[in-house]
């Protein structure tokens, strides 16, 4: 989970009232201006005297005298050689992806598209051992779509190719376990998150602050997060938008969200718990623990682990226009057995509403490929086999079926889904850095009709040398 950061003066308003979305935007922006600015500022030499006119000495070259010796680094020096090491620390992330998505729907109709892109973006080392930079662009481009088969979600709507800068943010180390982000970037939590599945993720405009804090001698970790998000550019989008109307508000309603969170670790524990708050809009709390119990050394283990989510709009109720209030809980168990992973999960969703995650992944155990099984009044269970090859290396396989029950809606249906999974990564030879994967859905109603089909190719290369 990415830190949370909750920056008081972002919600300077009373009230109901959240800060206008614009107005935290340009907070954003003009916080990261002034941090860039303090760290580039270390690129402009100081005014000096001009090294070349050092006074005349009769000392041979190499020679040190007494009164030179033992003499600290002047501020000019220190300063040089962080800037140096800053710029040498600095790292380029370029990956390039083509992704081939067809599927065919419930009601006869099919989308298609194969597409060719993937991102280019850096991140500096830390000028003065405290700020660094990074900005990441993405891009996807069209190489087979018909304008009748859209909604593949690797385009822009139209079968349109795109390219955004979706990352440009700046990064305070205030110690070394503590870090302070500000700006446009990726954000990894339960309910806010990059969503990687399609050709670009999710990113955010945010402040957030996040750590861990080791616990003595006992070998436990907590990892806290508090953070406002304003912004979200969702994944085949080029614009940023207030997290309500990302949420589905109407266009003009700006509110951002609050989100908070901690997380427990030590050996095969965890449990923690996460909170977002956005005015107006909704309310979601998530709790989840798992523990693993190993049953013999390196061979067999066995995990559970149990999930809770709360979700309830907020008060003016901008996003429906009316109230709402659900809940969802979920068990999951997993035998590790050698080379092969066996799961099975339950969840169950209340029935005053369907379970929303708008700005990322739902972290619901039983969201599969195609179907989050998150509807009102709807139980799933879910039986899960995976498979690592010895013969290959590093290729895997799964299967799995979810089967979801009757939901509250009378005009929605039971639903079935099954799922297949091959996937390879290459990582040596002229191979590395090259991964490949194929998956294959379908899902059947229990109401009859044609079902739905979803296949996909995915081929991802990530330079060794960068």
């Amino acid at each position: 989970m990415d830190g949370y950061s909750m920056i008081e003066q972002l919600h300077a308003t009373a009230g109901k009232q959240s800060l206008p979305g614009k107005r935290a935007g340009s907070l954003i922006v003009a916080a990261l201006a002034f941090a860039c600015t303090n760290a580039l500022a270390q690129s402009v030499p100081e005014p000096s005297e001009p090294e070349d006119l050092a006074p005349l000495s009769s000392s041979e070259q190499g020679q040190v005298s007494l009164d030179e010796s033992f003499a600290p680094k002047t501020r000019r020096e220190r300063i040089r050689e962080q800037r140096k090491q800053a710029l040498e620390d600095t790292k380029a992330d370029v990956q390039f992806r083509t992704y081939y998505l067809d599927r065919d729907k419930f009601d006869g109709s099919e989308s298609t598209a194969l597409t060719a892109g993937g991102r280019a973006g850096f991140k500096t080392g830390y000028f003065r051992d405290r700020i660094a930079i990074g900005a990441t662009a993405y891009t996807s481009q069209k190489l087979y779509g018909p304008e009748d088969r859209d909604g593949t979600l690797l385009l822009k709507p139209g079968q349109q190719g795109y390219t955004v800068i979706g990352e440009v943010y700046g990064q305070f180390r205030l110690n070394d376990d503590i870090m302070l982000d500000i700006g446009r970037k990726e954000l990894e939590s339960p309910y806010i998150n990059k969503q990687d599945n399609r050709m670009t993720p999710n990113t955010f405009e945010t402040i957030m602050l996040g750590g861990t804090v080791a616990t003595g001698g006992s070998g436990g970790e907590w990892r806290f997060g508090l953070g406002y998000v304003d912004e979200m550019k969702k994944r085949n989008a080029t614009e940023f938008v207030s997290m309500a109307q990302a949420a589905g508000a109407l266009a003009g309603v700006e509110r951002g969200v609050y989100a908070g969170g901690v997380n427990f670790k030590q050996g095969e524990l965890s449990i923690g718990a996460v909170n977002y708050y956005s005015d107006d809009i909704m309310n979601t709390f998530y709790t989840e623990a798992r523990y693993g119990v190993p049953l013999s050394e390196d061979r067999v283990k066995l995990k559970f682990a149990a999930q809770y989510s709360a979700q309830d709009s907020t008060g003016d109720e901008l996003l429906t226009g009316g109230s709402f209030s659900t809940s969802q809980f979920g068990l999951k168990a997993e035998l590790a057995v050698g080379s092969a992973l066996f799961s099975t999960a339950w969840n169950s969703t209340g029935d005053g509403a369907d379970l929303r995650s708008p700005w990322g992944s739902i972290p619901s155990y039983n969201s599969v490929q195609v179907q989050d099984f998150n509807r009102a009044g709807e139980d799933s269970l879910m039986l899960r086999a995976a498979y690592s090859f010895k013969s290959v290396p590093n290729l895997s396989a799964y299967a799995l079926w979810v089967n979801g029950s009757q939901p509250e809606d009378p005009g929605q249906s039971a639903q079935d889904e099954y799922d297949l999974n091959l996937q390879w990564t290459g990582t040596s030879g002229s191979f590395k850095g090259f991964s490949v994967r194929a998956r294959y859905a379908v899902v059947t109603q229990d109401m009859g009709g044609p079902d739905l089909q979803d296949f996909r190719l995915i081929f991802n290369y990530d330079p060794p040398g960068l």
